[in-house]
Formats: structure tokens, C-alpha cells, sequence
């Protein structure tokens, strides 16, 4: 089912903006959908504090993070030429996640400025890995990310390893591991913003390079373009989307998988429309995600990453059966 461009993006807006709406009005104290907007704007309004100190920071990074993800995963989608492939499922958010453990291990006092150039590292060490050992697999997507899950198996291991010697980090470590924005404020929006400002353009740029590779390698090199400079090009911008959502929230599972491949089934293949789809995709997911973890078991918050993991699992396992021939 194919629906037109245009039409898919606007109906996306609209259900990001209700998700937002109730995102910022959900929890503890519930506030009116009538109210929401008050509440943001008036200093008199009783909810002005709880609103722009707690939920309209942690609902905006919610949206810049899911769209990072998203975005990743198409751009790795794009590259590899592999619908199985993810940050997550490829095991970068594991190597970026593991490289933020140890910092918080080795140097617990080290500034919030610091996390993302850390898990950016990891990403790229992790990214490097993996492309050394599937260099030969990369026509091949279902063995390709069977590698990539035995990668993040490892490096999850590692994580639970300095967990356990370290059991002074492991609360705090844990909800961050598991994926979660719960007391994100205004200082974590810096984290992750200009990434995407400036990567978010760096995606347009590549779009039409993205639609001429997808015909193969030969056509796109007859016609005049470094498919390997492209691939690393393109690489970089995705592992640098993904380290930083990581470096804010940890790691939430499964969004740079779905969104390509929603907006995929709905409006083609075609990069220059698959960008921002895919990021509305991955913001409605993030947020929706994140407000039901907060309303399903009050008073506790479920990470956002669960109900990420819950939907990503089975949707992984049937693109597995999909594409078993391959």
C-alpha cells in the first residue's frame, strides 16, 4: 500500500504533534490537553514549572532522539543495501553504550560534554569491528546481522561484566542501559541538537548518491561516483546519528529497524522523501513509546527502551523469516 508523499508527511506531523501534546500533559499530575499550551506559555499557570522544567525537555529530546535513530538506520539501510541492518541490530549502540560505561566507571566525575565524543568512539570502534569481520557478507543481510547481534551480545556482556565489579554504578547505569530519557532536562538538549542540525543536511546531500546505489555498485561507479568513498561517508553521518542519541539516553532498541522500513512500505524508496518520513517516524515512535512507559504501571516509569524492544523483537523476527533465502 502506497500512499502519496506529501499526504504520508503531513498525517505524520499531525500524529507527532497529538503524541507531543499528550506527552507533555500525561504523568503524575495530569494536565488537561486545553491546559498544555497555557501551561507553556504562562509563568501564572500552576503547571508552568512541572511542565517547561520536566516534560517539555524530556518530550523534545524524545523527538530529536528517535529521529537520530531513524535516521541512522535508513542511511545504514541505504549503504549496505541491507534491510536487516540497524545501529542497534549491528551492535554501534552497544560499542557506543560500552565506551560510555567506562568512562562512567573510570571517571565518574567526567563532564556531561564528554559523553558524546565517548560514545561516538565506541560507535566507530564498534562499526569497525564489524565491518573487518562481515567484510565479505555485505550482499549477504541475514548473515551479515547475525554477526552484528553476536557483536552486541559481546560487547552487552562486557557491559554487565563492569557492572557487576562495579555495583556502586549499576543503578543509575542500568536505566540508562535499558533506554530511557526519564530526568533529561534542558542541559542534555545541547547533546544532541547541533549533531543533528548539521547531519540532518549532511543525509539530504547524500539522498540522490543513496537512489543511484540502490541499483548496484557497477551502475552507480559508471556513472560517476566513489561508491567506496560513499559508503564511508555515509557511514560516518549514520554512526554519528546513532552515538549521539546513545550519549543522551542510552540505548533504545529497534527504531533505526522499524521506521525505514514503515516509510519504505509507504512511500517507496526514494531518499529525498525517505529522510524526513523516516525521522517523523522515529519521533512518533520515541514519544509515543515514552509516554506509555509512563502511564501504563503508575507510579513507575517502564524505560522507553522496553517498549521499543517489545514492538522491534517480533517485527526483527519476521524480516528474518522474510529474507531467510538470502
Amino acid at each position: 500500500m502506497r500512499i502519496h508523499p506529501t499526504l504520508f508527511i503531513t498525517a505524520l506531523v499531525a500524529i507527532l504533534f497529538c503524541f507531543a501534546i499528550f506527552h507533555v500533559g500525561a504523568g503524575a499530575i495530569d494536565i488537561p490537553v486545553s491546559e498544555v499550551f497555557n501551561a507553556i506559555a504562562s509563568p501564572i499557570s500552576e503547571h508552568y514549572f512541572i511542565v517547561n522544567n520536566f516534560r517539555l525537555p524530556r518530550m523534545l529530546i524524545s523527538m530529536l532522539v528517535g529521529a537520530s535513530l531513524a535516521l541512522s538506520g535508513l542511511l545504514i539501510q541505504g549503504v549496505i543495501r541491507n534491510p536487516l541492518a540497524s545501529p542497534d541490530v549491528l551492535g554501534v549502540t552497544s560499542g557506543a553504550s560500552l565506551a560510555v560505561i567506562l568512562l562512567a566507571v573510570f571517571w565518574p566525575q567526567a563532564p556531561l560534554e564528554l559523553i558524546p565524543p565517548t560514545a561516538l568512539l565506541g560507535g566507530f570502534i564498534a562499526t569497525a569491528i564489524l565491518l573487518f569481520l562481515a567484510r565479505h557478507l555485505l550482499q549477504r543481510p541475514a548473515a551479515f546481522a547475525l554477526i552484528g547481534i553476536a557483536l552486541a551480545t559481546i560487547f552487552s556482556a562486557a557491559i554487565d561484566y563492569l557492572l557487576t565489579v562495579n555495583p556502586l554504578e549499576i543503578n543509575t547505569s542500568m536505566l540508562w542501559l535499558t533506554g530511557s530519557v526519564w530526568g533529561r532536562n534542558w542541559s542534555h538538549i545541547p547533546l544532541i541538537l547541533p549533531w543533528l542540525a548539521v547531519l540532518l543536511p549532511c543525509a539530504f546531500l547524500l539522498s540522490f548518491k543513496l537512489d543511484i546505489l540502490a541499483l548496484g555498485d557497477d551502475t552507480a561507479t559508471s556513472l560517476g561516483i566513489s561508491v567506496k568513498a560513499l559508503r564511508v561517508i555515509t557511514i560516518i553521518v549514520a554512526i554519528s546519528l546513532a552515538s549521539a542519541a546513545v550519549s543522551v539516553c542510552g540505548s533504545i532498541g529497534f527504531v533505526g529497524l522499524v521506521a525505514p522500513h514503515l516509510t519504505r512500505s509507504m512511500i517507496g524508496n526514494r531518499h529525498l522523501l525517505l529522510i524526513p518520513a523516516t525521522a517523523l517516524t522515529g519521533a512518533i515512535l520515541v514519544v509515543s513509546a515514552d509516554l506509555f512507559a509512563r502511564v501504563l504501571m503508575p507510579p513507575i516509569e517502564l524505560p522507553a527502551g522496553v517498549l521499543t524492544a517489545f514492538i522491534g523483537t517480533p517485527y526483527f523476527i519476521f524480516l528474518l523469516c522474510r529474507y531467510k533465502n538470502w
